[in-house]
């Protein structure tokens, strides 16, 4: 019997005659208020079969508690002439009968097989085609937006590449106005080349305060597009 236990489970047995005489039989149970056995007794022709369904009752399944129910399939040869099948199980000698005995088992289903179960039963989602909740984007505008973003990119990368350039360029300046001012500290202050050296240092700055100009601007420009 597979749970959950909440409902009537029902299990169907299926009793098969191969013997060429008719066969008596009768569903006996350890627990006869927990079982609905339907039918419980019968005849069955030669060569034939009888679905039996046993329908276990609803109650509180303890998966720690051992199952002790038991059922048992008694027959016997049915004799010539059946009036009373209640006398013939009481006049049957005990070496005529026949008897199957079989052990309930309770099984809870697995946690994939209740969620195997719960989507199977979940409707179809229903897509409505007619009404959508905004346009839809078109497929050459978010080609061209990512063509809009590979340019600006490659742009930050050249503004990158020329601004390491014009830093190597101010370092180059820098290291040349150290050496021009160590000539002129070396000769006489009013002589004509501490003039020219001082006012080849005046004239490196402006190129100093461009080039610290473009390196802040790369590199807003970059945080931006990045």
């Amino acid at each position: 019997f597979a749970g959950p236990f909440t409902d009537v489970v029902t299990t169907n047995l299926k009793l098969r005659n191969p013997s060429d005489r008719k066969v008596c039989f009768k569903v006996k149970t350890t627990a006869p208020r927990r079982y609905c056995v339907r039918p419980n007794s019968g005849i069955i022709d030669p060569g034939s079969s009888v679905i039996v369904s046993v329908m276990l009752q609803p109650f509180d399944y303890d998966p720690n508690e051992k199952s002790k129910h038991k059922f048992m399939v008694q027959t016997t040869y049915a004799p010539p002439n059946i009036s009373d099948m209640e006398a013939v199980w009481k006049e049957a000698k005990p070496d005529e009968l026949m008897d199957s005995k079989l052990r309930c088992v309770f099984e809870m289903p697995n946690e994939n097989d209740k969620l195997n179960d719960i989507d199977a039963s979940k409707p179809a989602p229903v897509l409505n085609t007619s009404k959508q909740d905004g346009p839809m984007p078109k497929p050459h505008s978010v080609s061209l937006n990512d063509t809009e973003t590979r340019k600006l990119v490659e742009e930050c990368k050249r503004l990158q590449a020329e601004i390491m350039k014009l830093t190597d360029e101010n370092r180059h300046l820098r290291d040349e106005g150290l050496r021009l001012r160590k000539v002129a500290h070396s000769d006489k202050s009013g002589s004509p080349t501490a003039l020219a050296l001082r006012d080849n240092g005046s004239n490196s700055l402006p190129s100093l305060l461009v080039v610290i100009a473009a390196i802040f601007i790369g590199f807003f420009l970059g945080k931006f597009i990045l």
